[in-house]
């Protein structure tokens, strides 16, 4: 049934939120923890539920619907599958369908806590255990807006939603605020875009509201195309109506009657949550004509891409939604002037659009109250690499890197010495320890060489090589690369190659020279964004660990002992007892012995393949690593 005016919905939410409240059992249901068989977990809860066992005392919510609740993502995916308990708040990692029971029979019946299944860190006398999720230190220093009901609502379930106050923002819109008032309260609040740039949002939003046309469009982002990052698509699979309602006053603002969700179709489960959220949104009046009994019309469709990074870029997208490649275009016209099919068009991201109904709702002032001055509110990150709690963190604008990677992030995995943090994906850049106290905001990082981008943050060891990181990054910037501009259709492929030759132990010192030119040139004179930051990881890394440069390419040397061309395969003939297992594995026929004499390989023909050093049951093969002479270490 339609909800006809805000009195309604108020009166709606008053009711779901009057009802009687029990322990309720939510199982995160994101694509991390359903990796990890999270599914069989919720199955095994719910099949407990049916037998109606009696130390289950689970509340149903609905007379369709009992609990568990499957939700999107918690967070510490590395310690999935979660489970929480409410309204205690208890936190159990790492949860298998034979733990079900115990938790039924021991928290559910008697509020025990399973102690082996709680956060824990150290061992023995050191050992410290975290039962509730907000003392867990993942959770201590995250403040959430984005993420307000990812993990703690079902997603598809438009009731959980309407009782965290949804909706509230467009009836509120819808009734007492003009679109001049919707984006002034955007513009106050500080909104920057939280895809990329950075961009003020109210300042897009005008752009928009100004022009006069016929017709008008609204696009949300969900083409996250970096690796390692999945905050829009943590959000898009948690809290889609969040997303929904964003849409919708991005376009009662600047006047549009039809918006886009662009998101890959690589996330499924995004896309099948949205499109029920959509529809469940239209049953009951959010979207479609005349949005509870005004005189606003809007709708919103969803269109799947087919995973170019390139079409993260504006115009590009733009191309794609119209059937066309998704090629970039010269700007100006920018999109808020000639957008989508010729129209005035507004683009934002999953995240940023997440926020805007409480800023609404709320106030400028209050999400003021987050963040730094020109940095307002919160960041999520997706935080992976060599770190312990790999996962989704939303945390204020204005924490240090140090924060967020030793105390959110749980320090490095096995306590190895860090090294470097890849922030801003493969158009980011990479900071070192002497970073570690940065300010992260938009404009911090920026001065150091790196970018906010999405969110996506790598965390580096000592053993990892940054100039295999280099050319991991430009490999894959450059086969992402549309090839419509010379700069960085050519440009990343010469990066790549000196790139590969330096890993290879192939190059001269005169190639880090053409390395940092090409860079600047491909930063320079690339038509859209993706070409202009493909070099910041190249860049940064030039900038912040030149030695380690120079030790690939004039010492043909890689310090972390990762490129496979700077070792060697040896056999030592005391432990070879020439049973020649490893002549015949070798597929280049480079080991050559005979009976009772020690095998040799052939150093010009190894092609480094390990197959030998596998193979060998005498420990006889060795892994020889090239190293500096005395005489260069000292230099």
């Amino acid at each position: 049934m339609p909800f006809k005016n805000k009195a309604e919905l108020e009166s709606y939410i008053e009711n779901l939120k009057s009802r009687p409240r029990g322990t309720r059992v939510f199982v995160c249901c994101g694509l991390g923890c359903l990796a990890k068989n999270s599914q069989k977990v919720y199955e095994r809860f719910v099949e407990m539920v049916k037998e109606n066992h009696p130390q289950v005392r689970i509340e149903k919510l609905e007379e369709k619907r009992s609990n568990p609740t499957p939700t999107g993502c918690m967070g510490l995916c590395e310690a999935g599958p979660l489970v929480m308990i409410e309204p205690q708040g208890i936190l159990y990692l790492r949860v298998q369908p034979e733990d079900v029971p115990t938790i039924v029979d021991r928290t559910l019946s008697k509020g025990e806590i399973v102690e082996d299944l709680v956060y824990t860190e150290g061992s023995g006398k050191e050992e410290k255990r975290w039962p509730l999720m907000k003392d867990v230190p993942f959770y201590r220093k995250q403040e959430k807006i984005v993420l307000r009901n990812c993990g703690s609502i079902d997603p598809e379930a438009l009731d959980e939603y309407l009782e965290r106050d949804g909706y509230l923002a467009l009836a509120e819109a819808l009734t007492g605020m003009t679109p001049d008032d919707v984006i002034g309260t955007i513009t106050k609040a500080g909104l920057r875009g939280r895809g990329g740039g950075g961009f003020p949002t109210g300042r897009k939003w005008q752009f928009a509201r100004v022009v006069k046309s016929d017709k008008k469009y609204v696009i949300c982002n969900a083409d996250e195309g970096d690796p390692g990052a999945f905050m829009d698509r943590s959000v898009a699979e948690g809290d889609p109506h969040s997303v929904l309602e964003g849409i919708a006053l991005a376009g009662y603002a600047i006047g549009a009657q039809e918006g886009y969700i662009y998101v890959r179709a690589e996330y499924p489960l995004a896309v099948r949550r949205l499109k029920k959220a959509i529809e469940d949104a239209r049953k009951a009046g959010f979207l479609g004509s005349n949005i509870m009994g005004g005189n606003f019309s809007f709708d919103i469709k969803v269109k799947e891409g087919a995973g170019a990074f390139v079409c993260g870029e504006e115009t590009a997208l733009i191309a794609s939604i119209e059937g066309k490649r998704g090629m970039p275009n010269p700007r100006p016209p920018f999109p808020a002037h000639k957008g989508l099919f010729g129209k005035p068009t507004i683009i934002n991201n999953v995240e940023t659009l997440a926020n805007v109904p409480l800023i609404v709702l709320k106030g400028a002032e209050w999400f003021r109250g987050f963040g730094t001055r020109n940095s307002p509110g919160t960041k999520t990150f997706a935080l992976s690499g060599r770190i312990e709690n790999t996962g989704l963190a939303e945390v204020p604008m204005g924490i240090t890197l140090r924060e967020l990677v030793f105390e959110v992030g749980g320090g490095i995995q096995g306590g190895k010495q860090f090294k470097a943090v890849q922030i801003g994906g493969p158009s980011g850049g990479c900071l070192t320890e002497q970073h570690l106290d940065l300010v992260v905001d938009y404009d911090s990082l920026c001065s150091a060489g790196a970018i906010m981008g999405s969110g996506g943050l790598v965390v580096l060891d000592i053993d990892t090589c940054i100039v295999e990181i280099a050319r991991f990054f430009m490999s894959f910037t450059q086969d992402e690369s549309c090839g419509k501009c010379v700069p960085c259709r050519e440009g990343t492929k010469h990066m790549l190659n000196l790139l590969q030759k330096i890993v290879d132990g192939r190059s001269n010192p005169g190639d880090m020279s053409l390395l940092e030119e090409a860079a600047q040139v491909v930063k320079d004179a690339s038509l859209c964004g993706l070409g202009k930051t493909a070099p910041n990881p190249v860049l940064t890394t030039l900038q912040y660990f030149k030695d380690e440069y120079i030790a690939h390419v004039v010492d043909k040397v890689c310090p972390a002992h990762v490129c496979v061309s700077m070792k060697e395969y040896r056999i030592d003939p005391e432990k070879c007892k020439a049973c020649g297992k490893c002549a015949r594995v070798c597929p280049v026929d480079c080991i050559a012995g005979r009976p009772k004499v020690p095998y040799v390989i052939d150093q010009e023909k190894c092609i480094k393949c390990g197959s030998c050093f596998e193979v060998c049951p005498f420990d006889a093969v060795m892994v020889d690593w090239r190293k500096r002479s005395d005489e260069q270490q000292s230099a």
